[in-house]
């Protein structure tokens, strides 16, 4: 079993940044997919950003060249370092390790607003 736990949300203003951290109970380094995924108010869930086998890297539409996922596997953490933030950038976010056998974390709410 694996423990997230994620940190880094709070209130911002359009335009501002956050970074995201979700760190992980044990080692990371055998997930071949760790992604981050947000939920809106009244919203499904969707996917922001994934990365896999440690490299390659997946956006949505909405977020690309804004928004960059990483993953440090000395530390056990994922990050999702936003930029440029927008009021529709407004979420929970989540992060997720794995993919048929999947960890989520508790959600992290990120406010974007002036």
């Amino acid at each position: 079993q694996v423990q997230l736990v994620e940190s880094g949300g709070g209130l911002v203003q359009p335009g501002g940044s956050l970074r995201l951290s979700c760190a992980a109970s044990g080692s990371i380094f055998r997930f071949y997919v760790m992604a981050w995924y947000r939920q809106a108010p009244g919203k499904q869930r969707e996917l922001v950003a994934n990365i896999t086998n440690g490299a390659t890297t997946n956006y949505v539409d909405s977020v690309k060249g804004r928004f960059t996922i990483s993953a440090n596997n000395a530390k056990n953490t994922v990050y999702l370092q936003m930029s440029s933030l927008k009021p529709e950038d407004t979420a929970v976010y989540y992060c997720k390790l794995g993919l048929a056998v999947a960890y989520w974390g508790q959600g992290i709410p990120v406010t974007v607003s002036s």
